[in-house]
């Protein structure tokens, strides 16, 4: 199985570990750190020394409750990192649902779109339609993250996930995307309880009957310190641990903060694959 992307045709016969930069003030887990250009592109080079496959750069926190951020305000925290990082020679994903920054960073060089909304904001289908091999990857969310954990889902989450990214997958093929171009994410932490969320992880076959790739991130979510009583900060351990059930169950690409224990669990359990 392979990801089309704007410049590579990445290879899932193993699995990616997508390395997290966070260009903003406020996001739940590492807000701050890396909040200017040049914070951030240290940051890049530091997860490639610790073997990142992919990098996400995104400019506006979805935490639950995190506030908007304007068109202007977004493109300025994420342009000048783009620009930059796609000389790093490893694909670089945009992670936003603005179709002006999406076009934006397409036209800088980014490789994929990573979107919360899955497309369903004003011009987001058009902008991937339009571009020649973007990759994409299309996040289930129920509700919005101003209200998203104040209003979860109700019942079983396997079910509404699994047929709301069929739906959205095979709209975007009607658009003239092609299938090797999109991978799916059942969006842990987005409108969903605790116990939906490892109930995704325990069912994740059913998604994967979908015939997408599969892209989750479970690292350092409100659901790992809720099974485990550890705070943000002390969450690496079990977010690791995630992570690699998570490719055990055939995920191809996990999207995680703590990079370099990630890709050193990997080649533990790939050496396994005997």
């Amino acid at each position: 199985m392979f990801w089309q992307t704007t410049r590579f045709r990445i290879d899932l016969s193993q699995p990616q570990v997508m390395g997290i930069v966070n260009v903003t003030p406020d996001s739940f887990s590492d807000g701050g750190q890396h909040a200017n250009t040049r914070a951030a592109l240290a940051h890049c080079e530091q997860l490639l020394k610790d073997g990142v496959h992919i990098l996400d750069i995104g400019g506006e926190s979805t935490r639950p409750g995190a506030p908007a951020v304007s068109l202007d305000d977004e493109l300025a925290r994420v342009l000048p990192v783009v620009r930059e990082a796609v000389r790093l020679h490893v694909p670089i994903s945009i992670d936003t649902y603005k179709a002006g920054v999406m076009q934006a960073a397409l036209d800088a060089g980014a490789d994929i779109i990573n979107d919360v909304w899955a497309l369903r904001q004003a011009g987001a289908q058009q902008v991937v339609a339009a571009h020649a091999n973007c990759g994409v990857c299309l996040m289930h969310m129920h509700g919005e993250p101003q209200t998203m954990q104040t209003l979860p889902m109700q019942g079983s989450s396997i079910q509404p996930v699994a047929e709301f990214l069929k739906t959205h997958a095979q709209g975007l093929q009607a658009l003239g995307v092609a299938h090797d171009r999109i991978a799916l994410d059942p969006g842990v932490g987005f409108g969903k309880t605790v116990v939906q969320n490892f109930e995704l992880l325990a069912h994740q076959d059913q998604l994967l009957a979908l015939g997408y790739p599969l892209l989750v991130g479970w690292s350092r979510k409100s659901s790992i310190g809720a099974v485990t009583g550890c705070e943000v900060e002390e969450r690496m351990v079990p977010s690791v641990a995630a992570a690699l059930l998570a490719v055990e169950r055939g995920a191809r690409i996990v999207r995680v903060h703590d990079v370099a224990p990630t890709v050193q669990a990997l080649k533990v359990w790939q050496a396994a694959q005997v």
